[in-house]
């Protein structure tokens, strides 16, 4: 009997080493070091008997501090991100939505030195831009044809500007499956899909877990696609490891808190005569110590980079320590970083996010890794002209973020659950408004102003966002391209830095705009 183990990372982000980077002696319990450690050693036990596939999953260019070094400073090292985890001998990769981020000149860059192929079959024209080599592989290893078709989420373009996705077309990821599985079932003796997705719906009831948009397709994947042997997701940064309508899935979180092993047993015409899914944690590794020593001096270059004066702050503090209160009443620093918006967007409507509760605001002096730990996002702006109605809509959703339990206002399960998503809670500039968490979600605003004067639902307004709130990332339909009337593509990173440039000297003010009762 052989034994297959599947191996995957996902979501990395770039915490290659265990920190967050928001100081400079900082030590997490995660990091694709940590996981290195991990899989070499699962590589290195197996038997004559033993087959290990080993996959990166996507949504590695892009989300520490150490990608954000590489890519604004050292683009021409960009390479470096293909070259680690060939020396695992990772089998293939897939392009997680992060990937794109940066433009498809970096993604090349970043590319440019891989030994093992990147698939996307649901990509057109991934192959003509020289990010995707195939839709899917067959890999042989001892005697055992292997197909791993690699699917990404169709919803990249929602989130990314057109600029980003020059010549690519993204299919449904159900649909291309649907085209290919069957086919690939006659062609090998196993089928994994690799997909950069997650599950929008409930994995054993089937009950939608949130708008079905295309984004998620991971329930519809097990569902709807016979033939899958075993299914390696993403995306949605959730912990997921068991056997469902009889396929093997795993999801590894983010941070490499975790390597997913998918284990299939095959008999002698390699058909699977058992299987299993877990999750191995990454908590207790010890960093792989050949790749530490050799990616060290990137990471002291990037932490002499953090620290970085970029600015000095007086009047009220910056800093976040409450972040309930922060979402609830506005802040000093989600004031700033509306008037940053305002500035580069010259418009006087700005809405940003308080992303995470990890978001520490800034000190007296600040530096970049105070900028970058609290916009770590490389989102530009867009300018859209909507209506009253529009933004009447939007503030609702927004107002849907909070509930009531025994008089105390928390947080709704949606947007919790099952996906984090604090990211999608906005806090405005420039108008008056007031929430009522009294009254039934989508009738808690109760007053709208802008320039002292009640907001009409025809009124032409301007307002400045970030381009995922633009394109209606978040379920905020009422944004969308065609209604863009200017773009600052200029990282919001980078516009907080030069303004801080351009003012040494910013005065912290608390904003008094938003009232909310309960």
């Amino acid at each position: 009997m052989r034994h297959l183990k599947i191996l995957s990372t996902s979501d990395v982000h770039g915490f290659l080493y265990p920190t967050n980077y928001s100081q400079r002696d900082d030590h997490r319990p995660y990091g694709w070091l940590r996981a290195a450690t991990l899989i070499r050693q699962i590589q290195a036990q197996a038997g004559p008997d033993d087959i290990v596939l080993t996959i990166e999953n996507g949504d590695w260019i892009e989300g520490s501090s150490f990608d954000s070094y590489l890519a604004t400073a050292m683009p021409e090292q960009a390479e470096i991100l293909s070259k680690i985890p060939q020396a695992l001998n990772y089998d293939l990769g897939v392009l997680g939505n992060h990937e794109f981020n940066y433009g498809l000149d970096y993604l090349r860059n970043c590319l440019a030195e891989r030994n093992y192929p990147v698939l996307g079959a649901n990509i057109d024209g991934g192959h003509a831009q020289g990010i995707i080599d195939a839709p899917y592989q067959i890999f042989k290893k001892k005697g055992v044809k292997i197909a791993v078709l690699g699917l990404t989420t169709a919803y990249v373009p929602v989130w990314e500007p057109a600029s980003h996705l020059t010549g690519l077309t993204f299919q449904s990821a159900l649909a291309t499956a649907q085209h290919w599985v069957p086919k690939l079932k006659q062609r090998a003796d196993l089928v994994v899909v690799a997909y950069h997705g997650g599950f929008e719906a409930d994995l054993t009831t089937g009950q939608p877990t949130e708008q079905i948009t295309g984004e998620n397709e991971g329930y519809q994947l097990l569902t709807q696609v016979p033939g899958i042997d075993a299914l390696i997701t993403g995306h949605q940064h959730r912990l997921i490891a068991g056997v469902y309508h009889e396929i093997p899935v795993t999801q590894p979180g983010d941070k490499a808190v975790a390597v997913g092993e998918i284990e299939l047993d095959l008999d002698g015409d390699n058909q699977v005569v058992g299987h299993r899914a877990t999750l191995l944690s990454t908590a207790k590794v010890v960093p792989d110590a050949t790749l530490s020593a050799q990616l060290q001096p990137l990471q002291d270059q990037t932490q002499d980079w953090l620290d970085t004066p970029v600015g000095h702050i007086g009047g009220a503090s910056l800093q976040v320590t409450d972040h309930l209160a922060a979402r609830l009443h506005s802040h000093p620093y989600l004031n700033f970083i509306n008037q940053v918006e305002a500035a580069a967007g010259q418009v006087d409507i700005a809405a940003t996010a308080h992303f995470n509760d990890d978001v520490q605001g800034f000190g007296t002096t600040v530096t970049r890794r105070q900028v970058l730990n609290s916009y770590p996002y490389p989102n530009t702006l867009v300018v859209e002209r909507v209506t009253g109605a529009d933004l009447k809509a939007a503030l609702e959703r927004c107002a849907s973020f909070f509930t009531l339990q025994d008089g105390q206002i928390t947080v709704s399960d949606t947007f919790t659950t099952p996906k984090l998503a604090l990211y999608n809670y906005d806090i405005y500039a420039g108008i008056d408004y007031t929430f009522d968490l009294t009254q039934p979600v989508g009738q808690r605003l109760r007053a709208l102003s802008y320039h002292g004067q009640p907001v009409a639902d025809d009124q032409e307004l301007d307002i400045v966002m970030n381009q995922y709130r633009g394109n209606g990332g978040g379920e905020y339909p009422m944004f969308r391209a065609s209604k863009i009337i200017r773009e600052i593509n200029v990282s919001v990173a980078q516009l907080i830095q030069d303004y801080l440039t351009a003012h040494p000297n910013v005065t912290g003010e608390q904003p008094h705009n938003l009232t909310i009762l309960h």
